[in-house]
This record gives C-alpha cells, sequence and structure tokens, in this order.
C-alpha cells in the first residue's frame, strides 16, 4: 500500500489530531490504519469492530515519557484494558491506575509488576482491598475517612502499604459537568477547604502500618487549559507546607491525576502536552521554593490522551430514512459499545471508508440500533448525501471510555478489539457471543 500525502487526503483524514497517524489512503475511499484497509477489518472481523493502532498507542507513551522525564507516568487503566494493553504499558515503561480489583487482577495476569500499580476508587470493596493488599498493589489512595481504618485492619499485624490522599482541590474544570471532580459538589476526595483532607492525614500518621508517600488531586476530565492543573500545584504544595507546620511531615510525591483532554473532531482544542509539562514543573518549581519546601516527584495518570487517538470503530450502516426534515443515518451499533455521546453529549466526525462518493456533503444524525431515542453516536455530522444501507462508517478518536464502558443493552454483544500494525490485524479481545450471554444467565 502507498501512502498519500497529506495534501491528497481528505480534510477529516489530514487531521492529525484527530485519526490515528498511520491513517491513510491507497485510492481515494480506500482508508487505512496501520497498513491495513478498514474493510478489510470489518469482512475478517464483522461490524461493529474496534480497531486499535499499537503504533498510536505506543508513541503517545513515548511523548509523555519525554515531556515528563522525571515523572512517574500511570496509564489510567479505566480508559481502556486488556491483557496487551498492559503490556505495552509495561514495555513502554508507564505504571498503571487501577480502579477495581478487576482490573489489578487482569493486568497482573498480563504480567504487569503490582508494585507499579496505584489503586483508587471512591467506594472500594473489601474484596478490591484484599485483592490489592495479597497482590503487593504500589499505593492505595485513601479517598474516605473510613478507608483509614478498614485498610489498616486489612493490612493486619506486621503488614505495611503505602498509601496517598485524595484531595478535592476546589477547582472547576474539564469538558462536562459529569466528569469535573475537584469541585467540592461531588463524591470524590476530602475537602482542602473545611479541613477534612488534614484530619484523615493525621489519623493516617497515627496508623503506623500506613506509610503516606503524598496528595493526590484531579481536577476533572477532558481538561484543555493548562491553568488548572497550575491552580492544583499551588493548593497542593500550599497543604504541603501546612502539614510540614503541623506534623514535621514532608512528603515526595504529588500527584496530579489526569483529565488531559484530546480532539474528537477536527478543529476542536486539545491539550497542549509540550506546554502542560514545562509550565507544571515551574509552577511546582516555584511554589515548593516560596514554602521552603523540596520539590516533590510529580505523578500523572494520563488515559484517554493515551489511547483515545490510537482508536477507530467501523459500524456498518442498517437504513438510511428522512423524518422531521433530519437524514437519520442508522448503524448496526450505538450505546452498547459507545454510550458517551448519551452521557456527555460528546460529538464525533465520522467518515465513509471503503468507496469513495462524489456526492455533496449532507447533515445527517449517525444513530444507533438501541431502543432509546438518545442513542445517537453523531449529531450533525458531515457525510456523502448518497451514504446508504451497507456502508462502512468510521469513527476515529474511539480508543478511551467506549468498550470500557460498554453494556449489554438489548443483549447485541460487545464487539471485538483488533490491533492494527505494520501491515497486519490481529484479535486482542473477541466479540462477545450468545453464547457467553446465555452461560451468565442461570436461572430457571
Amino acid at each position: 500500500m502507498t501512502t498519500v500525502h497529506a495534501s491528497a487526503v481528505p480534510a477529516a483524514l489530514a487531521e492529525p489530531s484527530v485519526w490515528p497517524a498511520s491513517a491513510a489512503e491507497s485510492r481515494p475511499g480506500g482508508l487505512a490504519v496501520g497498513g491495513v484497509p478498514l474493510t478489510e477489518i470489518a469482512d475478517r472481523f464483522g461490524t461493529p469492530v474496534h480497531v486499535l493502532d499499537e503504533a498510536g498507542v505506543r508513541d503517545r507513551c513515548r511523548t509523555y515519557r519525554n515531556a515528563f522525564p522525571d515523572a512517574e507516568v500511570l496509564y489510567a487503566a479505566e480508559a481502556f484494558l486488556c491483557r496487551a494493553m498492559a503490556r505495552r504499558m509495561d514495555e513502554e515503561g508507564l505504571g498503571l491506575d487501577v480502579c477495581s480489583a478487576g482490573e489489578l487482577e487482569l493486568a497482573v495476569t498480563a504480567g504487569f509488576p503490582p508494585e507499579r500499580m496505584v489503586l483508587h476508587g471512591n467506594a472500594k470493596s473489601p474484596r478490591d482491598l484484599e485483592t490489592a493488599l495479597r497482590l503487593g498493589v504500589g499505593r492505595i489512595v485513601i479517598d474516605s475517612p473510613s478507608e483509614i481504618a478498614r485498610l489498616a485492619a486489612a493490612v493486619g499485624p506486621g503488614g505495611h502499604q503505602k498509601v496517598m490522599v485524595r484531595v478535592v482541590p476546589g477547582i472547576s474544570a474539564g469538558g462536562h459537568e459529569k466528569v469535573r471532580t475537584g469541585t467540592e459538589d461531588q463524591k470524590f476526595g476530602l475537602s482542602l477547604t473545611d479541613g477534612h483532607a488534614r484530619h484523615a492525614i493525621a489519623r493516617i500518621l497515627g496508623r503506623p502500618r500506613l506509610e503516606l508517600t503524598g496528595l493526590h488531586c484531579h481536577p476533572g476530565s477532558q481538561i484543555t487549559s493548562v491553568k488548572p492543573y497550575l491552580a492544583a500545584v499551588r493548593r497542593m504544595v500550599g497543604l504541603m507546607a501546612r502539614l510540614r507546620e503541623q506534623h514535621g511531615l514532608v512528603l515526595p510525591e504529588l500527584d496530579l491525576g489526569g483529565g488531559h483532554g484530546i480532539a474528537y473532531r477536527p478543529g476542536e482544542d486539545a491539550l497542549d502536552l509540550t506546554a502542560l509539562a514545562r509550565k507544571v514543573r515551574k509552577e511546582l518549581a516555584d511554589a515548593c521554593a516560596s514554602a521552603g519546601l523540596p520539590v516533590p516527584r510529580l505523578v500523572i495518570e494520563p488515559g484517554r490522551a493515551i489511547a483515545g487517538p490510537a482508536g477507530v470503530a467501523l459500524y456498518r450502516v442498517l437504513s438510511v430514512k428522512r423524518s422531521g426534515g433530519n437524514l437519520f443515518v442508522a448503524v448496526d451499533g450505538g450505546m452498547s459499545d459507545n454510550p458517551r455521546p448519551a452521557l456527555y453529549g460528546v460529538r464525533y466526525a465520522p467518515r465513509l471508508a471503503g468507496r469513495h462518493s462524489t456526492a455533496e456533503r449532507a447533515r445527517v444524525t449517525v444513530a444507533g440500533r438501541h431502543c432509546e431515542a438518545g442513542d445517537i453516536l453523531a449529531a450533525d455530522a458531515e457525510l456523502p448525501a448518497d451514504v446508504r444501507p451497507g456502508d462502512l462508517l468510521a469513527v476515529p478518536v474511539a480508543g478511551a471510555y467506549q468498550l470500557s464502558m460498554a453494556s449489554g443493552y438489548n443483549l447485541v454483544g460487545r464487539p471485538p478489539v483488533a490491533a492494527v500494525h505494520d501491515g497486519i490485524a490481529r484479535l486482542l479481545v473477541r466479540r462477545e457471543s450468545m453464547a457467553d450471554i446465555r452461560g451468565r444467565d442461570v436461572g430457571r
């Protein structure tokens, strides 16, 4: 396959922040990722199917390692996790941020070192904590006062566990109100302003089985400005200074979470990673110098920014109809494999793949197959006016928070994931079958 120069590629494909860097056309309409034609993937694995560009994943990991050479970079597994993904993070030198016993155990079965994992969660179950302690997770982020006694008791006599405390920085940031986790009115963390964070820290210091290594905060998700992270640095360093005055405690780590925003459609803003790294390092150094504190090791937790741009979802058009002045293009997937448009109003830019059309562009609504009026995959999308049943649609930026949030709605089965690299496609996660669904149904 020969790569077409960007000048000959349609504008949607030429946008580097939307399509994987390996995306190319050998002929008009013949879109390929990782050297594999998308039509070939759809024919081989069926649709819907999610395609993961392995080179894209590795490139994003290396971009983070280069931008933050002195920081600990943890991949937020909730964005998308399978055993192959865990292995790639290990090979690229990243740690893992996990939120459940399931994520933790899956990563360990892939050979990922548990000591390089951090366990999060606002409501960790007894199984979560037992699994983390049994497998030797590196750190556990304490999210509520009740976890302190529970965790100390679970560690047992002679045991030891490193912990961090999640602090609410009082910052509103993020692409949607449902992902703004840095404010006082949501479920995560301990408040900086009302003293709950400092009280929890004092309780931890009274538990010799628990070793407090640092503070954690997470302003929100899909953040495209550096400013919230700089504000978080100042507030966290301020708390560190108060802890030193009160307890003589100098913490060696500061975790700023993730939430790094990416573009889902051409022209949208994305977080400037280079600027983030430069400005956060400077802000941290300046704030620590003013407080007379040594600079703690920085920890960051990108998930979406690594997996998202590397993914493409493929759907087959099932029907096209006009209704109420709208052109509805219905596909064979929907909110069961991507609930994000329904949850957060996310907008995507699907593209026709597999055939070239000279028809004028039309504004369409790409609808899912499920029995919900809100099952819309792409509202106000541009597609050729002659789009018809049987066409293949490719949706970029599909690598994060789609399959990880997939459901069994209407019992259609969750789609497979195929990795592509150097002209080869291989299955990472198989399609959920009716046998899988029936196997869980044990009642009479």
